[in-house]
């Protein structure tokens, strides 16, 4: 039995990591190919009356290592500098508006035609709102320069923001001044901590000279984000603030706690530990989306009940990204493509108490929002050319300023 076991992972693996492999050339994110392989998975095992163990209560555990990792990955490969300002400022607009515009529209909505109480409507909609970074992550692999930068910033803060704004809503029973207190001074403390820790384990990066040395690093980074997790603080902001301040350690090299080896060392130790983490992201990502993919069934998916209200959630959601993108100036495509829901999505659903729970939004509706955001970014992606190296610098530029690009002009 625990010999089937480890060749059924090893080849669950090895076949997520073709998955990765085909999707430069196919454009099919391998999510998608995660998520049909699960549930293919499942069919067989009841075709075939095959006994596989219930997983699915993992899945939270997948996620939120998957959520950590994906976040730190993302954030160790963005540069911050002055030439970066504008861009992550136009990355802040669109993750802010879009998240609230949607959350607020979608909740009103539900409490005008359904009578559910806003507060309960809200909690139970901004799951759908916010942009999942593992998805689009890994699909930004395929672009370049700042329009992949803006995808990585993008969905990363989408994602913090989602949790603040979920933590925020569902935790308090009644919004008042003093909860927006009690906000604010978390932020204060999460920043803090996030100083306090990023230094401490930027040291240890820099002092261990024991052969294992990532993994303690790694380990000390997801106790810190759940020690705070305990305490309801925004901890992912820990971790995309430690992602950035490693993945740009070359530029902070002047500060005197940093010299501890050369500029040459250092900045090596760190893409040591890039390489470590991108690794452990792609496992991660493989068990928690064919797992996934292992819990829908059938009848999840052809849900005649909510497609009606996925579509319309899903056209909501681009006609709105649409907007925020032409007034902001910044390019359209592929952009406007890049807008999935996925691992953040299901980690927040998971998350809505039992008593705030409304049964409109349910699994099927996740499920088909994510399939259908996902393939809209699949077929978006497939259709848009790769730019030439004038092309890209025209955009590149455009994303760091607000001139309008020639595409924009065509709506006006």
């Amino acid at each position: 039995m625990t010999i089937t076991i480890i060749i059924a992972i090893c080849i669950l693996l090895l076949i997520a990591y073709t998955f990765d492999l085909t999707t430069a050339k196919t454009k099919i994110p391998s999510v998608i190919l995660l998520l049909i392989f699960g549930w293919g998975i499942r069919q067989l095992s009841e075709l075939f009356e095959i006994k596989i163990p219930d997983l699915v209560p993992l899945l939270p555990l997948f996620g939120t290592l998957g959520l950590v990792l994906i976040v730190l990955e993302g954030a160790l490969d963005l540069e911050m500098n002055k030439s970066k300002f504008t861009l992550v400022k136009k990355t802040v607009i669109s993750a802010v508006i879009s998240m609230f515009v949607l959350a607020f529209a979608f909740a009103f909505s539900l409490h005008y035609y359904y009578d559910f109480p806003f507060k309960i409507a809200l909690v139970n909609v901004i799951p759908l709102c916010v942009i999942s970074s593992s998805v689009a992550i890994a699909s930004a692999g395929n672009l370049a320069g700042n329009t992949k930068e803006f995808i990585i910033y993008e969905s990363s803060l989408s994602d913090i923001l989602g949790v603040l704004f979920f933590n925020f809503i569902a935790l308090n029973e009644m919004i008042t001044l003093h909860s927006f207190g009690e906000f604010g001074l978390q932020l204060v403390i999460m920043f803090v901590i996030s100083l306090i820790a990023t230094i401490g384990l930027s040291f240890l990066l820099s002092r261990i000279d024991h052969p294992t040395k990532y993994a303690p690093i790694i380990i000390l980074m997801i106790l810190i984000y759940a020690l705070s997790e305990i305490y309801h603080l925004p901890a992912l902001i820990f971790i995309l603030f430690f992602g950035l301040f490693l993945g740009n350690i070359g530029e902070l090299r002047k500060i005197k706690i940093f010299n501890i080896k050369s500029k040459n060392d250092l900045v090596l130790e760190v893409d040591k530990f890039r390489d470590i983490v991108r690794e452990g992201a792609f496992l991660i990502k493989a068990f928690f989306f064919t797992l996934f993919g292992y819990s829908f069934h059938t009848e999840e998916i052809i849900n005649h009940d909510t497609l009606a209200l996925a579509f319309i959630v899903t056209a909501s959601i681009f006609v709105v990204r649409f907007l925020i993108l032409y007034f902001t100036r910044i390019p359209i495509f592929p952009l406007l493509y890049i807008s999935p829901r996925g691992l953040i999505t299901i980690l927040l659903f998971f998350a809505i108490p039992g008593f705030q729970a409304i049964s409109l939004v349910n699994k099927s509706l996740i499920i088909q929002v994510i399939i259908i955001t996902s393939v809209i970014m699949m077929i978006g992606m497939m259709v848009t050319k790769k730019p030439k190296e004038q092309e890209q610098k025209l955009v590149d530029e455009q994303l760091a300023s607000g001139s309008k690009s020639k595409q924009d002009k065509v709506f006006e």
